[in-house]
């Protein structure tokens, strides 16, 4: 049974709409966030952008470290450094180095974690062993390093003898010296990328690994198809982390080396540091460096633009 209204009587009151929440009020930034910020600007301003302003300004002069007064001279010493061999052949140096590092830097660092993610017994003594060699500071590593590679005593010749193999110039030899060099880089460096490595595998869910593994794939199969895909961001990093960092390689090599023999293992960083502080040529060496960061910069843009398309 229903009801009705009786007529001529009113109609229930309505629900008057709620009204809009306040919206949030910004805060400027001369509020009590920006003093946090200003002492970080100071220092960024200070130690990064007046560096880099100074450093432009004096490419575009003669400054050196023998004489007080400077001139302006343009792009002079930009069209020098373009023309200058050494220029080319220390940067051909660094791109060979970059090459024959970060590629083992990656694959070795990839296969560490595999190998201890797959529940090797005593955990934490590989992890300790992969990455304690990272924490050396280079003077230690490049120092233990020139002991292997010496040439009677050293423990690599060592080896090559007791195989009845003829003993390399590890660090004589042209053709071989640049190779000695990046086999103590990823031994000292492959640690940070194994963590890298090893924090992704932990995180990745294991349900896709048992559905893989009911329907009949193998363990190789199951690294390939399921566990590699799901670390392609990983190794996007990875790798843009290492191809910088090799980019930029200066201490062993200077330690080990100091670009010999014959400028074989010389980087563009010494070359650098050879113009600004040995030649005297601080105009001419800040001319160097601003052509090989404009390269690095054109390099980290290719690397997004192709890992973009890849992913």
């Amino acid at each position: 049974m229903t009801t009705t209204a009786p007529a001529g009587a009113s109609a229930p009151p309505q629900p008057e709409p709620s009204a809009a929440p306040p919206a949030p009020r910004r805060r400027s930034l001369t509020g009590g966030g920006g003093l946090f910020v200003l002492p970080f600007l100071a220092f960024f301003v200070l130690f990064l952008v007046w560096p880099v302003v100074q450093g432009l300004w004096m490419s575009l002069t003669d400054a050196s470290l023998a004489l007080r007064d400077t001139e302006f001279v343009g792009l002079a010493n930009y069209a020098e450094a373009f023309g200058d061999p050494d220029v080319w052949s220390s940067l051909g140096n660094t791109v060979f180095f970059t090459v024959i590092s970060c590629v083992p830097l990656v694959l070795v660092a990839l296969a560490m974690a595999l190998l201890v993610h797959s529940g090797l017994a005593g955990q934490w003594v590989w992890r300790l062993a992969y990455f304690a060699p990272y924490l050396l500071p280079v003077t230690v590593v490049t120092l233990v390093w020139t002991w292997l590679y010496q040439p009677d005593i050293g423990l690599g010749n060592q080896l090559l003898t007791s195989l009845g193999l003829e003993p390399v110039g590890w660090l004589s030899d042209e053709s071989v010296a640049m190779w000695s060099v990046a086999a103590l880089t990823v031994w000292w460096t492959v640690g940070f990328n194994f963590l890298l490595y090893l924090a992704a595998l932990q995180s990745l869910p294991v349900t896709y690994d048992e559905a893989a593994a009911l329907d009949g794939a193998g363990a190789w199969r199951r690294l390939w198809s399921v566990t590699l895909p799901q670390l392609r961001h990983t190794t996007v990093l990875v790798a843009m982390l290492q191809v910088l960092a090799s980019l930029k390689v200066f201490d062993q090599i200077y330690i080990l080396t100091k670009g010999g023999p014959n400028g074989s293992t010389r980087p563009i960083l010494e070359y650098v540091y050879d113009v600004g502080f040995t030649g005297y040529r601080l105009g001419y060496a800040s001319a160097i460096s601003y052509v090989f960061f404009a390269l690095v910069i054109v390099i980290s843009v290719v690397q997004l633009r192709f890992f973009r398309q890849e992913g």
